[in-house]
């Protein structure tokens, strides 16, 4: 499984998450359960989920301060997830992946599951909040 795969499982499991607002221990496992996942993988979708679902608030505050006339609830929930899953990976994670190449795998997961306009969407308001913490802001 490549890390895009790894990241697509988390994206699922986070975008659930959204919805049913606690974490699902079932489909995680049925995840990582799957043959087709190794151990390396299978530690970055457990870390990473858990992580989105701990630092949950303070990522949606972090979205909301940078949205412009319109509120958190207006977000679609799977860029909303996208966005959450981006935002983890480069303010709490422990993988040191470039914010280039995060907001990159955004921005394609974006094109791949939500709508036509939302890759715009989800690389504004991670641009947003990146040139923001470079700035001091």
């Amino acid at each position: 499984m490549s890390r895009r795969q790894a990241r697509e499982t988390v994206l699922k499991l986070e975008f659930e998450y959204e919805f049913q607002k606690e974490k699902n221990d079932f489909t995680l496992t049925e995840f990582l359960d799957s043959a087709d996942i190794d151990d390396e993988d299978k530690e970055f979708i457990n870390y990473e989920y858990n992580g989105i679902i701990e630092h949950s608030e303070e990522l949606n505050k972090i979205i909301e301060s940078h949205l412009k006339s319109f509120t958190l609830n207006r977000i679609f929930k799977m860029d909303l997830a996208i966005i959450k899953l981006a935002l983890f990976e480069i303010m709490f994670s422990k993988y040191e992946t470039p914010k280039s190449v995060v907001i990159n795998e955004a921005v394609e997961l974006a094109k791949k599951f939500s709508t036509e306009k939302s890759y715009s969407f989800v690389n504004g308001i991670l641009a947003s909040v990146v040139n923001g913490e470079i700035n001091g802001n």
